[in-house]
């Protein structure tokens, strides 16, 4: 069997099974079991699989007919550049998404707070001195904390999630990517997390009575930004096979109305944010006329909401 005969067969076969994009999966998996970029195959039609690469490509083709993600089949997807990954114990990367890693590199990019005092001290203090700071709330594969790291190389980061399994995972992403020198993940829930580590809720930091500005805690940020659980409990079993059946519960379930995440962030959120800083955050179709709303009732100030590629409302942008 040629590569062009392996690709027409396991489309037709996948098509039959009522996989979407079928062909594009064919490619995807038979590059997977050739170990080649999916573009070179069409340089290599007439090439003759040899029997171990046909069983293989046969087992791989049955597995995605079950609905199992590509994704999770290779073990890995591209993710603004970086390779990443994936396990049943995060979500897997979504392309929308990289719409929100990419308003984060940019803001933090283009964000330089402020100091309070700039004597010789801080002039000389290295390059961590006065480095933009990311919040990832809900890291999962670490996909975004990730992307923000290799795309502003002056940033820091922290990346937090409730799941050790997907923290193991994320570390083992930042690693692949070489950006784990500046990106710290804790385990927790939520914000609590950040207070186990440091001790000191940034609420009790005191504001210095000669400076109107208050002064930055050493564990608030310039950016907090998080793809959330958005999905409504009772829509979880309508969803694809793929996601349904394959992503964690935990990364999907947003409760009743999935909005139950956006609330806790804009309750609590506040104090961790720097003077000037922002949140970003991905939603749910449908959601953002009344995550407007969740928003303005905690006063925050709705900057911007930002559409994906298909042009539906998606990211959220907003500040105190």
């Amino acid at each position: 069997m040629t590569v062009l005969e392996a690709i027409q067969k396991s489309t037709d076969f996948l098509a039959k099974k009522g996989v979407e994009s079928a062909r594009l999966n064919a490619e995807l998996l038979l590059a997977h079991q050739l170990n080649l970029p999916r573009m070179k195959l069409y340089l290599n039609f007439d090439r003759v699989l040899t029997t171990a690469e046909t069983d293989g490509l046969r087992e791989l083709i049955k597995r995605r007919a079950t609905r199992e993600p590509v994704q999770h089949i290779t073990g890995s997807t591209s993710f603004c550049g970086c390779e990443i990954s994936v396990s049943r114990h995060a979500l897997v990367p979504r392309p929308e998404t990289e719409l929100l890693a990419e308003l984060g590199w940019k803001f933090l990019a283009e964000h330089r707070p402020p100091t309070r005092l700039e004597d010789d001290s801080q002039k000389h203090a290295g390059p961590e001195a006065g480095a933009p700071t990311a919040l990832d709330f809900g890291t999962g594969t670490g996909c975004i904390a990730i992307a923000l790291a290799a795309k502003c190389l002056i940033a820091r980061i922290t990346a937090l999630d409730i799941s050790p399994d997907a923290l193991a995972l994320a570390k083992e992403n930042a690693a692949q990517n070489k950006v784990a020198e500046r990106v710290e993940f804790l385990l927790g829930d939520g914000f609590a997390a950040l207070e186990g580590r440091w001790g000191e809720h940034p609420r009790e930091v005191k504001s210095d009575s000669q400076n109107d500005s208050p002064e930055v805690s050493p564990h608030q940020f310039d950016l907090i930004i998080s793809n959330p659980p958005y999905i409504a409990s009772a829509e979880i079993e309508t969803l694809n096979a793929e996601v349904k059946d394959f992503d964690p519960r935990g990364a999907l379930d947003g409760g009743a109305d999935g909005l139950d995440f956006y609330r806790r962030l804009v309750k609590e959120a506040g104090p961790f944010l720097k003077p000037a800083g922002k949140i970003m955050v991905e939603f749910g179709d449908g959601q953002a006329d009344d995550l407007k709303q969740i928003f303005a009732a905690e006063k925050w100030i709705v900057e911007a909401v930002q559409e994906d590629y298909s042009h539906r409302a998606r990211i959220l942008i907003a500040h105190l």
